[in-house]
């Protein structure tokens, strides 16, 4: 049986001298003589130690938990399709494009307010009575962005048709 040192070692294994020292002050691999070690032992010992410690060797797997965990997916996931059709949840994407569309709504009214009450402020002199007429056009723009709910039913019925 040939013997190699711990430069040889650290070389197969592919591993720091120190490393090789560490391994065997840990106990798992064994030197046969002081600072020599058998390179198929010391390699075999080197390969159960990785083994153990990698969680996902098939050694470690307890199939039912993995079974579990794979049931309580498939059920979440089937409690999330439940709400979207039930109109409990929605979908990130329904909700950018409704955002989207709110705001470009808002945007297009709050924009028309000047166009709209030129004509009218201009020949106002009541400072208060022009900003009671600016006031009421603001709020009733942000009522609209304020009424997320009727926004969202709008657009998620667009395909579908009311018995009203």
């Amino acid at each position: 049986m040939k013997l190699y040192d711990v430069k040889a070692v650290a070389r197969f294994l592919d591993v720091s001298e120190r490393r090789v020292r560490q391994l065997r002050d840990e106990k798992v691999i064994a030197e046969v003589r002081p600072g020599l070690y058998d390179l198929i032992d010391t390699n075999h010992r080197y390969i159960n130690y990785l083994r153990k410690r990698n969680p996902e060797s098939d050694e470690t797997i307890d199939y039912n938990t993995e079974r579990a965990k794979l049931v309580r997916a498939k059920r979440k996931n089937e409690e999330y399709e439940l709400q979207l059709k039930e109109n409990k949840l929605h979908s990130s994407e329904d909700i950018e494009a409704v955002m989207k569309d709110m705001l470009v709504n808002f945007k297009a009214r709050l924009m028309a307010i000047p166009a709209k009450l030129a004509p009218v402020l201009c020949k106002k002199t009541d400072r208060a009575e022009i900003f009671k007429l600016l006031k009421e056009h603001i709020d009733e723009a942000l009522m609209e962005l304020s009424d997320f709910n009727e926004a969202f039913g709008e657009r998620g019925n667009d395909g579908e048709t009311s018995n009203d």
